[in-house]
């Protein structure tokens, strides 16, 4: 690393004093919540026959244990999140008031308030069927009850509780280190965000998002570079990825599909943080936090050293295990409270706006000749799935299961990977947080993230399919 550092950063000659100073535990306590936050979210594993992480088996066991009775349990999540919001934003009892915690989840304003209770009034009626067809119909607000909100419900479960293992004890500063030479001058990105896109590829893309969220919250990342991760390295888990193949009939091709994918992100990875929106975002930090990172290098001491040195100072400033189980506790509300209903509510009108209006077909027509240009067999029946992904991406894969060319379904099925952006979900998360991305500047990335992949899986989908 000797001679070459980036902007802004100073040399230095040797290890800071307090660094040195820093007590045989500190290495202890940075090895042991580590390893045992890598072996949850980054370290691939079988289980029921296909890779996952450790936090996806945990997942996988309460929704396998307890799946009929969660959606219930978001009824009344959701009932709970309206009517305690209300009585606490007009109450404010002190308890409340008080606390760091409670306050920003119950005293909210009008506009939260009326979405909760919007969110509230879909889950009745996609729960028990009643009301418009459009939004109590098993496609749309069932969609969001049955198989997106338990999906969300219990990776936040445990993502937030379980998340200070991977990002409060020095295992982000150890990987960053090392991998900062090449996140920097490819990504444009500090080395630290590689353990973003791995927890998203292992595991799922939401937890991806949550650990972008919270070091931007926490003065890890500038504005540009929680930008640029939030929307370009919340990957598809391989686990997904296998369930969107199977689903539209390409299971059979499901390695150079995943490869294809895997390349796309890639491209779309080194070229969307030097254009607009996204390279116009601002490298300053969170207002209120400021930057609490340093990523002075210095000179004379090897990556490896360095790396080890700054995870044991992140280590022996770790909060208590009380407090980091309460901010655990704290993310875990404000998701179940807060973004759930948001899910609930504009996750159903995003698919009654695919499923109930000729929107997306309207819109995709100019992409009819461009799809026959690139030698895609019905591509009149392919057109709109490149579109609507942007409401959810499972929606292409079962629009386009009807289609027999497996060239355009492996299409099809790449592109609802690639394009990342969906609004059911990741959007609304992302919009949800500090993260500084507006709801036109998601709309712009996903079509950007269309031009840019579509060319990479047309030539993939012609080698393999």
């Amino acid at each position: 690393m000797k001679g070459i550092i980036q902007k802004g950063e100073t040399f230095m000659t040797s290890i800071p004093k307090e660094k040195q100073a820093l007590s045989p535990s500190a290495t202890w306590k940075f090895i042991i919540p580590s390893l045992i936050g890598a072996l949850l979210f980054l370290v691939p594993v079988s289980y029921e026959g296909h890779s996952t992480i450790g936090v996806g088996i945990l997942v996988s066991f309460l929704l396998s244990t307890f799946g009929e009775w969660i959606p219930g349990f978001i009824l009344v999540l959701l009932g709970f999140s309206a009517f305690a919001g209300l009585a606490a934003t007009i109450v404010k009892p002190a308890f409340v008031r008080n606390s760091d915690m409670l306050r920003p989840i119950f005293i909210i304003g009008p506009v939260s308030l009326a979405i909760r209770f919007l969110g509230f009034a879909v889950g009745v009626m996609a729960f028990y069927e009643v009301g418009p067809e459009a939004i109590a119909s098993r496609n749309t607000g069932g969609v969001v009850l049955y198989d997106l909100a338990p999906v969300l419900l219990t990776w936040f479960l445990f993502a937030g509780i379980l998340l200070p293992l991977l990002v409060e004890f020095g295992l982000m500063e150890f990987v960053g280190t090392l991998l900062n030479k090449v996140m920097r001058p490819v990504f444009t990105l500090p080395g630290r965000s590689s353990i973003d896109a791995m927890a998203s590829w292992m595991g799922a893309a939401p937890v991806g998002v949550l650990v972008t969220m919270k070091q931007y919250d926490e003065g890890y990342y500038t504005k540009r570079e929680a930008a640029v991760i939030a929307t370009t390295f919340s990957i598809a888990s391989v686990a997904f990825s296998l369930v969107v193949a199977n689903v539209i009939g390409i299971g059979h091709l499901f390695l150079p599909f995943y490869l294809a994918v895997s390349v796309a992100c890639l491209v779309a990875a080194v070229i969307m943080p030097r254009i607009p929106p996204l390279s116009r975002k601002t490298d300053t930090y969170r207002e209120g936090v400021g930057k609490q990172i340093d990523d002075t290098v210095p000179e004379n001491v090897s990556l490896v050293k360095w790396g080890f040195e700054a995870a044991r100072m992140k280590a022996s400033r770790a909060a208590s295990g009380k407090k980091l189980a309460q901010s655990g506790i704290g993310t875990v509300m404000d998701i179940w409270l807060g973004l759930i209903p948001l899910v609930m509510a504009l996750g159903t009108a995003a698919l009654i706006v695919a499923e109930y209006t000729p929107i997306f077909r309207i819109i995709a027509y100019p992409l009819i000749p461009i799809l026959t240009l690139l030698g895609l067999p019905e591509a009149a029946q392919a057109a709109p799935t490149l579109l609507v992904g942007f409401a959810d991406m499972f929606l292409p894969a079962v629009l386009g299961s009807g289609i027999e060319s497996d060239l355009t379904k492996f299409v099809i099925a790449g592109m609802s990977l690639t394009q990342l952006i969906y609004m059911s979900e990741i959007g609304i998360l992302i919009l949800k947080s500090n993260i500084p991305v507006k709801f036109w500047e998601l709309l712009v990335i996903f079509l950007l993230r269309t031009v840019i992949t579509l060319p990479v899986i047309v030539l993939f989908a012609h080698l393999f399919a």
